[in-house]
């Protein structure tokens, strides 16, 4: 595997080794001495699996309490993927990264802790599945407005349209009023 910081340095994306021939494709998803090797020395406890259809965003979302690394990849269709660092002591505080996830290119993204996640559907229909280092809860989960300008992502709406989003991502806050991490 290939492990590649990404202007957020803490922002990783990773490739995997894929063997094929005509009958198909392998390769390793997760390798956990791999990982610690690259500096990543996880422990997953809860593995999810979304189906979308082309214009959905789904985010920016993060918990403030049993804060999640998330281990992100596409097994199909085609995704933008973002981070957003909310650790309000960090160099790249306010600041994002985003690229393309997809069944084809086979990259995975990890998002450390003190992130916000979300990610926009490209093609007809994605599966997004990803690996998180902490359990859900819904009491403390939070979410950042999609599009706060002070941000700035820039996500590639298709034909400029507004993405189709969930009652509770349309009621994200500002980073200005945002709950934040303070590691």
């Amino acid at each position: 595997m290939e492990f590649t910081p990404t202007s957020i340095p803490e922002v990783i994306l990773i490739e995997p080794i894929v063997f094929g021939d005509d009958r198909g494709f392998f390769m390793e998803v997760f390798r956990s001495e791999q990982f610690a090797k690259a500096g990543l020395d996880l422990d997953f406890v809860q593995d999810n699996h979304s189906g979308s259809m082309q214009g959905i965003l789904r985010g920016l979302h993060y918990q403030i309490r049993q804060t999640q690394g998330k281990l992100v990849r596409v097994v199909a269709g085609h995704i933008f993927d973002v981070a957003v660092d909310l650790r309000r002591n960090s160099p790249t505080f306010g600041q994002w990264v985003g690229h393309h996830l997809s069944a084809q290119n086979r990259l995975q993204m990890w998002i450390p802790k003190g992130f916000a996640h979300g990610f926009y559907v490209l093609s007809e229909w994605s599966e997004v599945v990803y690996k998180v280092t902490d359990y859900y809860s819904a009491q403390w989960e939070r979410t950042l407005f999609w599009n706060d300008p002070e941000i700035g992502i820039e996500w590639p709406l298709i034909s400029g349209e507004q993405p189709i989003l969930s009652s509770k991502d349309e009621q994200g806050v500002p980073i200005g009023e945002a709950d934040l991490f303070d590691f």
